[in-house]
């Protein structure tokens, strides 16, 4: 299993942009490569111990809904096969097959553009607060997990590393966009969520909250950097759905709850990541690649 594992790609002859949590991004010529990485993080902390193959299944993913939701918003994709990459990529095609995308620049929005349908995270312990999320006050007597009436729009700022991400309401939002940006992006989220949600329902995933970002190339606004993956949504087995409490998944909310058991302070260092925890985080996220996707991996 080793040998699938991409801690950190290194490409001599390519200039690298920036390092994320999970991604690393290139400059080649006119675009932008995008490596994804089986680098795993929470708590916006980055484990020492990588989930093999992570990096292929969330590029699978994302490359799923980036075809199907075509006719919703346009993306950033050129090209995922590294055969049809600019000349500096060729020496490393076996590296970036599977786990790369050849992409548009385009100028990152400084918000994260969170929709809920489901009051779970940080939402609902703002909730319990303050009988709101993001500023949208919502009805008496929620439980946890509760299918909400209808999905909301609740967006954050985009923290810095080793930073967290802070919710925001919409009018902070408008602030930071202007008005025009901010309805625009609002509509296309929901647009976008309500598209997954239904699509995932068929294959028996709830979509109970995500996370968009989009860019802009010009004056089109267009949908960049993943979509729908394990990373950016909270995805529960539909025969499995209780409200009332945390729910089963399949993302890194099993990771989540093991860093809160053993009490880990939510800050570097990150702990040791025993084997079953990390095989059982590869298994959840390779269930909701196969049934989103209907692939397996090679």
């Amino acid at each position: 299993m080793d040998s699938t594992i991409l801690l950190q790609s290194d490409f001599k002859g390519i200039d690298l942009l920036k390092r994320g949590k999970v991604r690393d991004v290139y400059e080649v010529d006119d675009w932008l490569l995008i490596v994804a990485s089986d680098r795993m993080s929470a708590f916006d902390v980055v484990m020492d111990d990588p989930i093999p193959d992570k990096g292929k299944i969330l590029t699978s993913i994302s490359l799923f809904w980036f075809k199907e939701l075509e006719q919703v918003v346009e993306n950033h994709l050129v090209s995922s096969d590294p055969a049809e990459y600019p000349e500096p990529c060729q020496p490393y095609t076996g590296q970036l097959a599977g786990r790369s995308m050849l992409v548009k620049r385009a100028t990152p929005l400084p918000v994260e553009c969170i929709v809920r349908g489901y009051l779970s995270g940080s939402g609902w312990q703002e909730y319990l607060s303050k009988g709101s999320v993001c500023g949208i006050a919502l009805s008496d007597g929620l439980e946890e997990s509760e299918k909400l009436p209808e999905p909301i729009f609740t967006p954050s700022t985009k923290a810095q590393d080793g930073e967290h991400d802070e919710n925001i309401t919409f009018d902070r939002a408008v602030e930071i966009l202007g008005k025009e940006t901010a309805e625009q992006v609002r509509k296309i989220s929901l647009m976008i969520y309500e598209f997954g949600r239904d699509l995932a329902g068929e294959k028996g995933i709830i979509v109970a909250d995500t996370k968009f970002e989009f860019g802009r190339i010009d004056d089109r606004l267009i949908l960049i950097d993943e979509v729908l993956t394990p990373d950016s949504s909270r995805f529960w087995p539909m025969d499995a759905y209780r409200p009332g409490g945390p729910q089963k998944s399949f993302d890194k909310q099993f990771l989540r709850d093991y860093l809160i058991d053993i009490k880990w302070p939510k800050k570097p260092p990150p702990p040791k990541l025993p084997p079953e925890v990390i095989n059982k985080t590869r298994e959840k996220y390779l269930e909701a690649m196969e049934r989103l996707t209907g692939h397996r991996l090679d």
